[in-house]
């Protein structure tokens, strides 16, 4: 088989969580150009009805944090061949209790985070699975984070009023666990990859942002574009033998 015919996606029907966020819509645009049917999950909102429409793809709208309503959603979708999982609470996300100093941080808060970031994504999996498994060519991409492979620096953020809230962390690092015992009960008819993504340019604070690149190994923050070579490669035939894997887009920041 060509490695042209390898990554096309004609006909393939792929949902994507998050998708209405910066790197759900890269995933979107990346299987969009190669042939995918695509649904889009997200909050409901003006965000997820633009990107839908731009990229002709169905809306979904779903509030991850109530697993209730996660079920609900996921029982809508048929023939689900590609499961992308990027939705998360991010260092950004501005909820008391949760982008503070560290003795400020608050594990109320992680209930919302690991159900938006981990539990949503096994409830998905576990009621598509039948769909995932139907050609034996299923694939799930979950998005971790450096963040769930290594501890932060904290020398990057000083006087930079940012944050990276160790609740983060932890549902990076579950998901990173979840991708591994998916592997080991859902292949072969379906495999499980994680993509974890290094600091992703977004115009943070420019003392961050050159402390970052001077531990980077590329001299650059990441970029979405960066993301879609792999997002091409698990979602299509191209990665057939490939399943539980956590691939680090990074620049090489974690391999000092």
């Amino acid at each position: 088989m060509s490695i042209h015919t390898k990554i096309n996606l004609q006909s393939r029907h792929a949902l994507i969580t998050g998708g209405a966020g910066h790197i759900g819509k890269k995933c979107a645009e990346t299987l969009a150009e190669l042939g995918a049917t695509l649904t889009l999950l997200d909050l409901p909102g003006d965000p997820l009805q633009q990107t839908a429409q731009d990229l002709k793809a169905t809306p979904l709208p779903c509030d991850l944090s109530n697993l209730d309503e996660v079920k609900t959603a996921a029982k809508t979708l048929q023939n689900v061949e590609i499961f992308i999982h990027t939705a998360s609470l991010v260092g950004t996300t501005l909820i008391p209790g949760w982008a503070e100093e560290i003795e400020n941080q608050s594990t109320e808060i992680w209930q919302k985070a690991l159900n938006v970031g981990v539990a949503s994504a096994f409830e998905i999996a576990q009621i598509l699975r039948p769909q995932l498994a139907a050609n034996n060519r299923g694939t799930i991409i979950l998005f971790s984070s450096i963040y769930g492979q290594v501890g932060p620096d904290f020398r990057l953020y000083e006087g930079t009023g940012m944050g990276n809230p160790v609740g983060y962390g932890v549902t990076k690092g579950g998901l990173i666990q979840l991708c591994k015992y998916l592997t080991t009960t859902y292949t072969p008819q379906i495999r499980t990859n994680i993509i974890s993504p290094g600091g992703v340019s977004r115009g943070q604070n420019p003392d961050f942002t050159k402390r970052y690149i001077e531990k980077t190994p590329m001299q650059r923050m990441a970029t979405e574009d960066d993301l879609a070579g792999a997002v091409a490669f698990f979602a299509s035939d191209l990665s057939l033998y490939t399943s539980g894997q956590d691939l680090a887009i990074d620049g090489g920041f974690t391999a000092w």
